[in-house]
């Protein structure tokens, strides 16, 4: 990977680019103090991205997987036009496991795969395939619009909201998902006032959330997750807006570690919970959240803060990346389809009928 600059304005809409036959990623690493694209010019490289953080979040991550087929079928092809399916294999393989927990890595990847078995022999497969990853870009900023919308409508009366981790457009092909709702909810005048969580120990809160929102100039204060009990207790909170990493049949929600806490907190004080995800996050292969792989991260992400260690000489960490919130601390789900209320296996299964 190479780090370049586009001739582009580095904004969150547009974190996932493909242009100049290849592509590039917004490192998100980097953010607020750098705004820097990475060039990735194979399937190998946008794995090794995905693994270290430079794209983050579910829909985010299956868009670039989806671009990351593209470069593997391209090598594959570059090296026997008769033989790109099997040589692409390995690659695909590795790319499926540099996350474990977001299932629109799984589902991307099996879409790409799908359209790659209808190709026919000898021809070279870029362009079909990159229509195809197009497409799934093209369809999640729609997605996230409509979500948008939706969960707009269900904010009655203004009010802030707090949100934890960052699911905007960074973590989505455009828009965002809970960020989307709040856009488009701050648009409509229904939020003065947006709490991210800090979120450690990536601080996905006070880098990206809170430089989305004030680059939309949408009021935002960060604040500790241990301060979202405080802050609810002194009103004027009406939701807590989050997106999701995958959703399991029964409504079970895995998202940012410290989410299970916020839901908590939230039913104690009366403050309802939205969820925003596409379908493409709802995996109804899995009975519930407890059959979900929970990603773990060196603890040193945990023990360290930038460059510096802060924790004592000696000490380990646990540290889980996700966390999960059962379905019956859920108010609503919203999704591209419609809003789930009190979500259970039975809503869900009706959604994805739909």
């Amino acid at each position: 990977m190479e780090a370049l600059k586009l001739k582009i304005v580095a904004d969150a809409d547009h974190a996932v680019v493909w242009q100049n036959d290849r592509l590039y990623l917004l490192d998100q690493r980097l953010l607020p103090e750098q705004e820097r694209y990475v060039e990735l010019q194979s399937c190998s490289e946008t794995t090794a991205a995905i693994r270290s953080m430079v794209v983050r979040g579910a829909p985010a991550i299956g868009i670039t997987a989806a671009y990351a087929v593209v470069l593997a079928a391209r090598t594959g092809f570059s090296r026997s036009p008769a033989e790109w399916r099997r040589l692409m294999q390995p690659d695909v393989a590795a790319l499926g496991m540099s996350r474990p927990t977001a299932v629109n890595l799984r589902w991307a990847i099996e879409r790409m795969q799908c359209v790659a078995g209808n190709l026919p022999d000898g021809d070279d497969p870029e362009a079909a395939l990159l229509a195809a990853a197009i497409q799934i870009h093209q369809e999640d900023v729609e997605a996230n619009r409509r979500i948008g919308a939706i969960g707009a409508g269900l904010i009655r009366k203004q009010t802030s909201v707090i949100t934890h981790c960052n699911a905007g457009a960074l973590a989505t092909g455009g828009y965002g998902t809970a960020l989307g709702v709040i856009r488009s909810a701050f648009s409509e005048g229904l939020i003065d006032l947006v709490y991210a969580d800090e979120t450690r120990p990536w601080f996905q809160g006070s880098r990206l959330t809170a430089w989305e929102l004030s680059r939309d100039g949408i009021p935002v204060r960060i604040m500790t997750e241990g301060a979202a009990a405080r802050r609810m207790s002194q009103g004027g909170i009406g939701w807590v807006i989050v997106g999701s990493d995958r959703i399991a049949a029964n409504g079970d929600v895995v998202n940012k570690i410290g989410t299970y806490n916020l839901a908590v907190v939230a039913r104690y004080h009366g403050v309802r919970v939205m969820v925003a995800a596409p379908t493409s996050t709802i995996d109804t292969s899995v009975s519930g959240g407890t059959d979900i792989p929970i990603e773990m991260r060196d603890p040193e992400e945990v023990l360290s803060c930038g460059e510096r260690r802060i924790g004592a000489p000696g000490v380990d960490a646990w540290n889980p990346v996700f966390d999960v919130t059962p379905a019956a601390l859920v108010d609503v789900i919203v999704t591209e389809r419609g809003a789930v209320h009190r979500p259970d296996a039975k809503k869900i299964a009706d959604l994805m009928k739909i």
